[in-house]
């Protein structure tokens, strides 16, 4: 494995894209996570900002962004995880890639054709793509195995979960996963027909809960978290966060939205298991409100988070 793909650490602020999404779960402290939004890049357009101006950091190579500003897109994530992440060819179905190594570049060549991917390697960092579909992000609870998964209604109903939960068992057999589910389209947004609502309640009969009625007849609106919460369920995680609250089609300001611009960017969610445990600015542990308060009793230096400068809560 290369200095490179070992190293898990971002190096300054300057490496964290604007905006990026810290998860909020109880993953072990070598299990490094965070999910993009459309700020903090180079693309422009239909991949810019929600004005259409430079700056957005779209990290999809098959959207038809120009592909020179997609590759700087993805060098400033890599730069800001500390290698590069192992991007898939995503095809809305259940197929999980595993990761047995770091190869120098980061990742193959050619993006493995799947939608989930899981490892056992320190150092590798997985990721997934979404604009409106659920980023689903795994991680061991003793930190031995991490996955993620790109669950769009079709690889929800097809098992795409529970094919990733599979893939982790397989790598570590007494694996204790958690879960974190990214933002996605929201069950204000999300209306889909009978067919679908058909394909959740033939496994799962409660997954009833997770429609309401819609606009038209035979229509419904879905709750992508709340049907994925109960296929974890059913594989056993009962550890479960998110960002419920993020609606992609809702925030344009904040995501793409393939639902709402049709023509849009990718964000992207990625996790990865750091090869010593260290503070980094990727998930730094001084809560947020400890940042904001005045340190009490302390000097300026023992006051500050040596990796990232926040300020620390005296004690």
């Amino acid at each position: 494995m290369t200095e490179q793909a070992r190293t898990s650490v971002a190096r300054s602020h300057e490496d964290v894209p604007e905006g990026v999404i810290r998860p909020q779960w109880t993953a072990p402290a070598n299990v490094r996570a965070l999910s993009t939004t459309r700020h903090g890049g180079t693309s422009a357009g239909a991949w810019g900002l929600a004005d259409g101006s430079v700056g957005g950091l779209n990290l999809g190579a098959r959207c038809g962004d120009d592909p020179a500003a997609v590759e700087r897109n993805r060098a400033r994530i890599a730069r800001a995880v500390g290698a590069m992440p192992v991007w898939l060819e995503q095809v809305h179905g259940t197929d999980v890639h595993r990761v047995a190594e770091a190869s120098p570049s980061g990742g193959p060549v050619r993006a493995p054709r799947a939608d989930a991917s899981v490892t056992d390697v320190p150092g590798v960092v997985l990721a997934v793509l979404t604009a409106d579909c659920l980023p689903v992000l795994l991680a061991d609870s003793r930190g031995r195995a991490v996955a993620a998964a790109h669950a769009g209604w079709r690889g929800l109903a097809g098992g795409v979960i529970e094919r990733t939960v599979d893939a982790m068992h397989a790598l570590v057999s007494d694996a204790d996963p958690i879960a974190w589910l990214g933002p996605a389209i929201g069950p204000d947004a999300f209306e889909v027909g009978d067919e679908v609502r058909e394909r959740f309640c033939e496994v799962d009969a409660r997954a009833a809960g997770a429609f309401r009625l819609g606009t038209q007849p035979g229509k419904w609106l879905a709750d992508l978290h709340a049907l994925a919460g109960l296929r974890l369920e059913r594989c056993g995680v009962r550890a479960v966060y998110g960002a419920e609250n993020r609606c992609t089609v809702r925030d344009a300001r904040d995501f793409y939205s393939y639902r709402r611009d049709g023509n849009c960017g990718r964000m992207a969610t990625l996790v990865w298991m750091a090869s010593r445990v260290d503070k980094t600015i990727a998930q730094c542990r001084i809560d947020e409100d400890e940042r904001e308060a005045p340190a009490r009793n302390q000097g300026d230096e023992d006051a500050r988070c040596k990796p990232c400068g926040a300020q620390r809560r005296g004690r």
